[in-house]
């Protein structure tokens, strides 16, 4: 019994499988043949020449045939493989294939001796598979084919599906012209080009509709599928060079990623980020409020650093913007670098290489100091300063600390209760506090004069946290021996020219913002930020979110998952609870986190109910978002 008036007609290689059936035939039987490689080559080009109409199919079944050389007993092993290379998104719609049984056929020039077993598992019978058959010789010799089949000439797709006489409206799905004939012939009224698997120009050029996955089919026919909304169409723009790693993983997962190497000023990108449903950034990028109210779709930010403060996190939340950074990604690289900056500027060593690049020879004691046993003072002992903490120890050093908040101290670390009494002890002073904009000026004229004579001090935090003419006075002046500054008040949003005060300062290390930006610390990041924002896309969950309630959820099993952001006013639950019950729905699982200005309730209900309760969560007031996720 059909469930609705449309007819869906599939195309069996390269679409319902990832593969050309011939092809991998001809892997199995010319596997001992030393020109393998060389007549595989040419039977896909004959593959690919029949499908876009180059050739007659005719020719170009003949022709493979021949060259395959294959046996009756080949095709167990090619329907094994085959069953290992259904389409990703066909194996997931299992159930589409179930539900719409009577409205599926299979029209294919392939051979129904595959065929027939691989969409057997799909729900499609052998009387609704159409294609050739082999012909066999002496010794099970696949020798040709049935030569009466319609489908064994060229455009034999139109006179099948002709001969079919299919009642309503008929729509194709395949991946080649020869699939979109039938549609030309007018015997077909839409072509969806299949592009999961291999992208054919003749194909997508007259194809009604561009189908990268059945989910996108199936979202467009509002049919049943696996997933709420095609990955495809959710567009994410990642700027300034992110890891490609980034790239990799959430493309692999089915997004639409596009980079760009740079920041993008405000005005960019705000015309940018119209349609982009999440942001990927470094530090450089300034995520506004009027960047914010511009981004109509956006749904989350990723921010591949430690910092939010180029983030208005408030005005994300407002919108119901979900932010994440990654703050533990790249805490080693930078106290590697904290540690060797220390090690260079106690023992001289910038200087010494400066003279030697200059063609001067200066070999001295003078102004050298181990390490060990000085005192190494930390202001800000979160997830850096403790492990800097835990390194300088190892090292020899003698190791203080001041945070603002109470910290475990590790090893024999030790608080100091002001930022006076640190900076009065400290042979060493690494600065690695966070990017409040109540830390400007943290260490101004007053913070170094009471600093010891000589003290060498470390800015690997933020830029505007340091007076930078006050440091240049002390530098100059001897009351500092030595520093090295990674952040500056100002950076410039791309690599070229930069000028700074402390430029050409005997002792003191200038680097461009580096101490994150390792290959491994990177690759991290890549890792870690993706991770969390695929986690939030696909499931709803916020942990670890720099701007939102955080919900663990457990996975999502056989059912829908409501996602409703709000103002956290009274009454939204039982707003939310009132539709739940007058729609009658069967709750499988409720979670709720709030902060003092959004709440963020996740309901989780059966499959079956009825749509309208959608359209009646959106209506709730005070809503700021509303997704179905399954």
């Amino acid at each position: 019994m059909k469930r609705n008036n449309r007819t869906y007609v599939f195309d069996f290689d390269s679409t319902l499988t990832r593969v050309e059936a011939l092809d991998i035939l001809a892997e199995i039987t010319l596997a001992k043949n030393p020109q393998k490689d060389e007549v595989i080559k040419e039977i896909i080009d004959i593959t690919n020449k029949g499908i876009d109409g180059d050739i007659s199919f005719t020719e170009s079944l003949e022709r493979r045939i021949k060259l395959l050389n294959a046996k009756k007993g080949d095709l167990s092993e090619l329907i094994r493989r085959l069953k290992r290379e259904v389409s990703k998104s066909i194996e997931e719609n299992k159930e589409f294939f179930e539900t719409h049984a009577d409205d599926i056929y299979v029209i294919s020039c392939g051979f129904k001796e595959f065929i027939d077993p691989i969409v057997a598992k799909y729900n499609i019978p052998s009387e609704r598979v159409f294609a050739n058959t082999f012909e066999f010789g002496k010794d099970d010799a696949i020798i040709g084919f049935d030569t009466a089949n319609v489908l064994s000439k060229h455009d034999g797709k139109i006179e099948c599906l002709r001969n079919l006489n299919l009642p309503g409206e008929v729509q194709v799905i395949g991946d080649g012209y020869s699939d979109y004939v039938m549609r030309k012939a007018g015997i077909a009224d839409k072509f969806f080009a299949y592009t999961e698997n291999v992208s054919r120009d003749k194909a997508t050029s007259n194809a009604d509709h561009i189908t990268p996955n059945l989910d996108e089919f199936l979202y467009i026919n509002k049919l049943p599928r696996k997933i709420s909304f095609p990955k495809h169409r959710i567009k994410i723009l990642l700027l300034e060079n992110v890891h490609p790693d980034a790239f990799e993983r959430l493309s692999g997962d089915g997004f639409t990623v596009e980079t760009v190497s740079t920041s993008l000023s405000e005005e960019e990108l705000i015309e940018k980020i119209k349609d982009i449903h999440v942001l990927g950034i470094r530090s450089k990028t300034q995520v506004t409020q009027k960047v914010i109210d511009a981004a109509e779709k956006l749904m989350a930010v990723g921010a591949f650093c430690i910092g939010t403060k180029q983030i208005d996190l408030a005005a994300c939340k407002s919108k119901g913007v979900v932010v994440f950074n990654a703050p533990y990604s790249n805490t080693r690289s930078v106290v590697e670098l904290a540690i060797g900056q220390i090690i260079m500027l106690m023992r001289s060593v910038f200087a010494r290489s400066t003279e030697l690049h200059n063609g001067q020879w200066n070999k001295t004691a003078k102004g050298s100091r181990e390490v060990r046993g000085k005192k190494l003072g930390i202001v800000g002992y979160g997830n850096i300063g403790k492990q800097l903490s835990v390194l300088a120890e190892a090292l020899g050093m003698h190791v203080y600390y001041y945070d603002i908040e109470d910290k475990l101290a590790l090893g024999n670390a030790k608080k100091c209760h002001t930022l006076e009494e640190l900076l009065s002890i400290s042979d060493v002073i690494s600065l690695h506090i966070d990017d409040n904009s109540n830390n400007k000026n943290f260490i101004g004229e007053t913070e170094i004069s009471q600093m010891k004579d000589g003290a060498v001090f470390i800015n690997l935090s933020r830029g505007f946290v340091v007076d930078i003419p006050a440091l240049k006075e002390a530098l100059v002046s001897g009351k500092i021996s030595g520093a090295a500054v990674d952040v500056f008040p100002v950076e410039p949003r791309a690599n070229g020219a930069f000028e700074t005060e402390l430029k050409g300062i005997p002792n003191v290390i200038l680097t461009p913002h580096v101490g994150g930006s390792t290959e491994e610390a990177q690759r991290d990041i890549a890792d870690f930020v993706p991770g969390k924002i695929m986690n939030y896309m696909n499931t709803g969950n916020t942990v670890d979110s720099v701007n939102f309630p955080n919900i663990r959820l457990p996975r999502q099993e056989n059912a829908h998952r409501f996602l409703h952001i709000h103002k956290n006013v009274p009454g939204i639950m039982a707003a939310i609870n009132k539709v739940l019950a007058k729609y009658e729905m069967n709750l499988t699982g409720q979670y709720l986190a709030t902060d003092s200005s959004v709440g963020y309730v996740i309901v989780e209900v059966d499959k079956e109910y009825n749509n309208e309760v959608l359209k009646a969560l959106k209506d709730i007031e005070h809503t700021i978002k509303f997704r179905v996720l399954y």
